[in-house]
């Protein structure tokens, strides 16, 4: 009689299996796993790994060999000391964008007033306001799904009694009309990506290209969004504005023809990825 299958086992199968798609094989598989049996992963690999093969799994490596996100497999994601809630209807947040909320934390640590543009989970508003207890904070979005998700991390997070989230769309007149600002610190992770941008099939197929693409350069929304920072602006506020790679630059000159003068930060790979915003002739840095 053949012996059961057993975790470890299937450890080994399913890492070579997704060696051909992802460049993480192994802590995918452990992911997985770790879903299937319902313990962490920490748990399945100093407890697990001889136990009986639990039948869920291969469903679950069959979704991530066609190229669906890990985190949408989990339904969640980690983002800055949090666990977010993840779906299909929102980016999920990447290590990137934490660049972001540090410089938002270090520009403005009294900030009262937060307001996010385009939240999707909600996960750079949560992560600021989880730093700040005294600030609450707006959030923006023209997906009612991504709407939902974000509250819902809100309420898991016990953030809720500080948070709004409304739908709202920076390309439509009157956005900002209910929004309660001026704001000491706006938040914007906006669609930056090329149009023909070659993407890996896990993004292209699988996230919402409403909050990827914007037209041939990538900077359709920033010529929207940023002439429209300094009226949301309060005194000494900060806009802090995530960008691609190579977007610098132009999303620089953008900023100065709208009278703000430019910070910029770079992630931990030293690439530019934020820049911080304030109107020209007061502090841009603390």
């Amino acid at each position: 009689m053949a012996e059961a299958a057993i975790v470890a086992d299937a450890l080994r199968a399913a890492t070579a299996a997704l060696a051909a798609i992802s460049d993480t094989p192994r802590l995918d598989a452990e992911l997985l796993m770790a879903t299937a049996l319902d313990v962490t992963r920490s748990q399945l690999l100093l407890r697990h790994l001889r136990d009986p093969l639990p039948a869920s799994f291969a469903a679950l490596v069959e979704r991530r060999l066609a190229y669906e996100p890990v985190a949408y497999i989990l339904g969640k994601q980690e983002f800055h000391g949090l666990t977010l809630q993840v779906t299909a209807d929102v980016l999920i947040p990447r290590g990137d964008s934490e660049a972001l909320v540090d410089a938002a934390l270090a520009a403005r640590p009294d900030a009262r007033s937060v307001l996010d543009c385009g939240t999707g989970s909600g996960a750079l508003l949560l992560a600021v306001l989880a730093h700040l207890p005294q600030a609450r904070g707006v959030g923006i979005d023209r997906s009612p799904a991504a709407l939902a998700v974000a509250t819902g991390n809100a309420e898991r997070l016990d953030l809720a009694a500080r948070t709004h989230f409304a739908a709202a769309d920076w390309r439509e007149s009157g956005w900002t009309r209910d929004l309660g600002g001026p704001f000491d610190l706006i938040l914007a992770n906006p669609p930056y990506v090329e149009d023909d941008a070659a993407l890996a099939p896990d993004v292209r197929d699988h996230e919402p290209a409403a909050a990827l693409f914007a037209g041939p350069d990538g900077l359709d929304d920033y010529r929207i969004l940023v002439p429209q920072l300094p009226g949301l602006l309060g005194a000494g506020g900060m806009a802090l504005v995530e960008i691609g790679h190579a977007q610098a630059a132009p999303v620089t000159q953008l900023a100065e023809a709208a009278g703000l003068a430019v910070q910029l930060h770079r992630d931990l790979a030293g690439r530019p990825r934020v820049l911080q915003l304030s109107l020209k002739g007061r502090n841009s840095g603390p």
